[in-house]
């Protein structure tokens, strides 16, 4: 019997790590090869959508890696300016690498004021605008873009032509529930959070370190 049709229960530890050591070193081969084929550099478009919590999470985790490496980021909030949050205060030590715009007033059920709402949403845009166009910044985050996207505060049509046209090298986030398909269909890379379980449902509320 070899150790191909001997069930792992009746495999000594001498013949689970060969097995171990031949089925890795498939793997690597597989994925060499896979990776052997990947040639393309590009600037990416990036978009952070569904109902979970950690699309702005995960979007500034993007922020600090490209701090890491020395590279200019530009950000621009759309709706969450009016918040203090931890990552703001961080990252204005860093002003000499990023320009951070905090551009909102809070989410349209805190304003009630619609044409207060797409006046902040044109004003962000116009400073997103910019930074896109300045091929100096590696990453520009656009958080909470799909937010007034979501309530037509912003001309869709105008924004992907936009972000179709930035230069090559350049990577944007986009971050928000609710993402268009149109932002979907012109994207590189689309993960949506899921939620499962927040603690806000067992009366939990928001909390420093955690949600700003």
């Amino acid at each position: 019997m070899t150790n191909t049709t001997k069930k792992k229960s009746e495999m000594s530890e001498a013949e689970l790590d060969a097995r171990h050591t031949e089925k890795m070193r498939r793997k690597k081969e597989a994925r060499n090869k896979i990776l052997a084929t990947k040639t393309t550099e590009k600037g990416l478009i990036i978009v952070h959508t569904g109902k979970g919590k950690g699309k702005s999470t995960a979007a500034f985790g993007l922020v600090f890696r490209s701090l890491g490496h020395g590279h200019k980021v530009g950000i621009v909030q759309f709706v969450k300016g009016a918040w203090e949050t931890g990552e703001r205060d961080v990252l204005n030590r860093f002003d000499d690498l990023v320009t951070f715009k905090t551009m909102g007033e809070g989410f349209t059920w805190e304003t009630q004021d619609r044409q207060r709402d797409i006046a902040a949403a044109k004003a962000a845009w116009e400073e997103a605008k910019k930074m896109i166009a300045d091929p100096s910044y590696n990453l520009i985050l656009l958080d909470e873009l799909n937010i007034v996207l979501r309530y037509d505060y912003l001309p869709l049509g105008e924004v992907i032509e936009t972000l179709q046209a930035k230069p090559e090298m350049t990577h944007v986030v986009v971050t928000g529930r609710n993402a268009k398909d149109a932002l979907i269909e012109i994207a590189d890379l689309v993960t949506e959070m899921t939620q499962i379980k927040h603690p806000f449902r067992d009366g939990v509320k928001a909390q420093t370190g955690i949600e700003f």
